[in-house]
């Protein structure tokens, strides 16, 4: 394999969709510094999973040599990104979104190298377009066009408002690339308008359009929604490392392998081999026990990854579980099975309001780890170890 074709693999790694691939190709052909752009608005003052999807790939870039230019939209934030928004979003305060973009610096540094890496404001050149400079941009996308868009084209059929201000958004966002001139642009897929703005507005201002890099928008801990801290599924890169450690050993064993492609830094190759061995019998848990302590390392630290793992055993181990636990498999639907439902199938307890109150009491473990969550539900594909009280324990698995 040529070392382009190397590079090639590398970038690609879990991506969703590479426009254009042949563009790219002669791209890295040139031997120079590619500059690869990511922005992100500074909407909340941590950053989770989901996020770094995205910025691990910016990661791979800066391994292989290229320029990463990570944006902070000071300016955008203000409008409010209404990418998958059914309503106008309010915007944020310039000052709440510097304290956020503070937060968001410190965070994507302990991923990226921060001396390789160069830290925008888009307020530098958006501030300075004035009202005809922004009507000159605005006179460069028709009104069609930016309806095409599919949220914005859903809002205008059902007579919802469109605030002329988020018709603005994709044009700012693409205005970006011209002023800082990139090669390649990362984003999430529901991004995949915005990044073709920004394309369709450099070759208009006489630059060579940039490639598009769009990467999949990671599930939750639920293992159905995209990870989102409305939803309360996330796992924040700044929550204590014996949270990480724990929310990353509950999710399914499915999802396992979609975290681990997306968020490892270990070779597709280690990767194929760990399922060929899950596959021919070895425990997933210790698959799953490994990517948690690398996940909790990169953002805590060597020391933190070992004790998270020390800590998770010894809850584990708590009540001196026998090694020949039952195993017990239940079917659920595809929105999952309710813990308290579950609780009644392994016959721990007889009865919905008796499965609450041990709940409420604290007499439920999950993995060994306390569960007070009412409404927690397990997608097919969960496995882990449930414990009622001090003498009713079993393997579970989800199917």
């Amino acid at each position: 394999m040529t070392e382009i074709a190397e590079a090639l693999a590398r970038i690609k790694r879990g991506c969703d969709e590479l426009i254009v691939e042949e563009e790219l190709v002669k791209k890295l052909q040139t031997g120079r510094p590619l500059r690869i752009k990511l922005g992100l608005d500074p909407t909340a003052p941590d950053l989770h999973l989901g996020h770094t999807v995205v910025i691990n790939k910016l990661r791979h870039f800066q391994d292989l040599g290229h320029q990463v230019l990570f944006l902070i939209g000071d300016f955008t934030g203000m409008i409010g990104d209404p990418t998958g928004k059914k309503q106008t979003r309010p915007p944020l305060s310039r000052e709440q979104i510097l304290e956020n973009a503070q937060s968001y610096r410190a965070q994507m540094s302990k991923i990226l190298d921060a001396d390789k890496t160069q830290v925008l404001f888009n307020s530098e050149w958006s501030d300075k377009l004035g009202a005809e400079g922004m009507i000159r941009l605005a006179s460069r996308y028709t009104v069609a066009r930016l309806l095409e868009r599919d949220d914005f084209s859903k809002r205008y059929k059902a007579g919802q408002p469109i605030s002329v201000h988020e018709l603005l958004y994709p044009l700012m966002q693409g205005y970006d690339s011209v002023a800082m001139q990139a090669d390649v642009e990362l984003g999430g897929t529901d991004q995949k308008f915005n990044l073709l703005v920004g394309r369709e507005l450099q070759r208009d201002f006489g630059q060579a359009p940039q490639c598009i890099l769009t990467m999949p928008l990671l599930e939750g801990t639920d293992g159905v929604e995209k990870m989102s801290k409305s939803l309360g599924n996330t796992i924040g890169i700044a929550e204590p490392a014996q949270e990480i450690f724990g929310k990353l050993m509950r999710i399914s064993d499915q999802l396992m392998w979609r975290y681990m492609e997306l968020l490892s830094f270990q070779d597709l190759q280690t990767l194929r081999l760990k399922k060929e061995q899950v596959a021919n019998g070895a425990n997933p848990r210790d698959v799953k026990f490994d990517f948690a302590a690398e996940i909790v390392a990169r953002f805590h630290g060597q020391a933190a990854a070992q004790n998270a793992g020390r800590e998770f055993n010894a809850r584990f181990r708590e009540g001196a579980l026998p090694e020949d636990l039952p195993e017990l498999v239940f079917k659920a639907p595809q929105a999952g099975l309710a813990i308290t439902q579950l609780l009644k199938l392994a016959g721990f307890v007889a009865s919905t309001s008796e499965a609450q109150r041990l709940i409420e009491q604290g007499g439920l473990r999950i993995d060994g780890e306390r569960a007070s969550d009412r409404g927690l539900t397990f997608p097919p594909g969960t496995s882990f170890v449930l414990q009622a009280g001090k003498r009713k324990a079993a393997r579970i698995r989800v199917a």
